[in-house]
């Protein structure tokens, strides 16, 4: 995670604007936001209702069982913790529907870099609401490097 090369494709997607790259990362910015604040209401709420959480050990169906995950880890294992995440791609391979893949990864309290180990891919889809045009994560999904 050195550096901060990233490249949007936007393919024959008629409906993305040169602004919704910058619409996507701002949204995972909030995400970031709410984790350094520890605030797990914000953080869900950057999440579609039936968006889906994957990683090694865990699945998180719903806005809900997001919120109750992170809360949880904001008060145990990721209390004092930060995230890192560099989006590496971003794409809209149909109108109202970005991907990015990102290299990630956790600092916890007292690191100041994320051992092998804890190195991540993950990838993102996120879903403009036709209605307000604001963008939503739908699904998160991590693996091991």
């Amino acid at each position: 995670m050195n550096g901060t090369s990233t490249s949007t494709s936007t393919g024959n997607d008629i409906g993305t604007t040169t602004d919704d790259g910058q619409d996507i990362r701002g949204v995972l910015d909030r995400l970031y936001s709410a984790w350094a604040d520890y605030d797990a209401d914000a953080f869900a709420a950057l999440y579609t209702e039936d968006a889906t959480v994957v990683m090694p050990g865990v699945f998180n169906d719903g806005r809900e069982e997001i919120r109750a995950y992170i809360a949880a880890a904001f008060e145990g294992p990721l209390k004092g913790s930060r995230p890192l995440d560099e989006p590496r791609r971003i794409r809209f391979p149909r109108p109202g529907t970005a991907v990015v893949v990102s290299e990630a990864g956790i600092l916890l309290a007292g690191e100041s870099e994320v051992p092998a180990g804890r190195q991540h891919r993950a990838t993102w889809v996120l879903v403009r609401d036709p209605a307000d045009g604001t963008w939503a994560i739908t699904s998160y999904h991590n693996a091991a490097v």
